[in-house]
């Protein structure tokens, strides 16, 4: 009883203070800036730019392949710019590229020298081979000029490269789980530092306007347990989580998270990192003290969303990094058969965790109390 009366009072006191509007403020900003700034699919076709110094004859064979390729069927006359300069050239979109077939090779120069996009020469040599010349960039991989090397193997041959490919068979591993669109990839993201980790911070801040206010103070000559004031700040730090949380994913997502377990995962992860707030301000007085060490965990905790959006770089010693979990385990809630065992475990990891930082934590203030 003692708890939940100390936990309303603080829900009561937050809800007079700015840092919860602010909370509520961001939550709407986060919505709005996903329903009208972030669309729905990126295009995410890389832009190709050619330019056929070719005899008539093979330049249109190469152009009727095209069209061929192309979504509509149509080819499309546009102007682009480069270096300031404006080109006539001819747009064919395939599903998997934007190919632009520049009308000369100072416009491809253009390109290639002032934009530091990959530019592509296409001419007859003195042995009347059709000859690709690629200017590139320099940040090219090794495996992409690897690539362009078999592409072009005169030994192998197109054809039989191409033959070999399109009977390469393509299986997804998990048949039942729909991929989200790149709008919906992105929420995991606001989730985790909205939702989580922005509970490090703001309890650190609630903490510090108390100690500037001699209200820690106040609990060493008060029969007023510690953990009771501690677990109910961390109590009002989720409470804001979970409603911010759900601010964000209901106009957007609908019925198609698992809520049950989204609150759940909120609640063991906001008291992990409630609790660390708690653990990282007892060794400080105040908020620029203790401002260095909130920038490092930032820094760190950032980190995995490079992971995130690039796939290809997935070390082991990021997924050990709190906010990997957490954001794999916000998209696989709002993923239609996300992995509920993945979410269970990382809520129950983040649950011990957590208690374990609490304990620490009042440890600490018990004894800082009265500094």
């Amino acid at each position: 009883m003692k708890l939940w009366y100390s936990f309303a009072k603080e829900l009561s006191l937050s809800s007079k203070s700015w840092y919860f509007y602010i909370e509520l403020g961001m939550a709407v900003v986060i919505l709005l800036i996903l329903i009208f700034v972030v669309p729905e699919e990126f295009d995410a076709k890389g832009k190709e730019y050619f330019y056929l110094d070719l005899p008539q004859v093979v330049t249109d064979r190469f152009t009727k392949d095209l069209l061929d390729e192309d979504l509509d069927e149509t080819v499309e006359q546009v102007e682009v710019e480069a270096d300031k300069q404006m080109f006539s050239a001819s747009l064919y979109e395939t599903e998997e590229s934007k190919i632009y077939l520049l009308d000369s090779m100072e416009a491809l120069d253009a390109f290639s020298n002032a934009e530091r996009v990959i530019g592509i020469h296409v001419h007859v040599n003195e042995e009347n081979q059709i000859v690709f010349t690629y200017y590139l960039q320099g940040y090219e991989t090794q495996k992409l000029q690897n690539l362009l090397l078999v592409y072009h193997n005169r030994l192998a041959g197109h054809d039989v490269i191409e033959e070999y490919s399109d009977n390469i068979a393509v299986r997804r591993l998990y048949q039942d789980i729909e991929p989200l669109s790149d709008r919906q990839n992105m929420i995991p993201v606001f989730l985790t530092f909205n939702g989580s980790l922005m509970s490090l911070f703001i309890i650190a801040a609630y903490i510090f306007l108390d100690k500037n206010e001699g209200i820690i103070k106040a609990y060493a000559i008060t029969a007023s347990s510690v953990w009771h004031y501690l677990l109910s700040k961390i109590g009002v730090i989720i409470v804001t989580s979970i409603v911010t949380s759900l601010i964000i994913t209901v106009p957007l997502m609908g019925l198609q998270p698992n809520y049950l377990m989204m609150l759940l995962f909120i609640l063991c992860s906001g008291i992990f990192a409630a609790s660390l707030g708690l653990f990282l301000t007892s060794f400080y007085k105040d908020i620029v003290e203790a401002f260095g060490a909130m920038y490092i965990v930032i820094m760190i905790m950032i980190m995995p969303n490079i992971s995130y959006f690039t796939p290809s770089w997935d070390p082991d010693w990021v997924k050990i990094i709190p906010s990997y979990v957490m954001l794999q385990s916000f998209k696989e809630l709002i993923s239609v058969g996300g992995n509920m065992t993945y979410v269970a475990v990382a809520s129950l990891g983040f649950a011990v965790l957590g208690l374990d930082i609490f304990i620490l934590a009042t440890y600490r203030f018990k004894r800082t109390m009265a500094l």
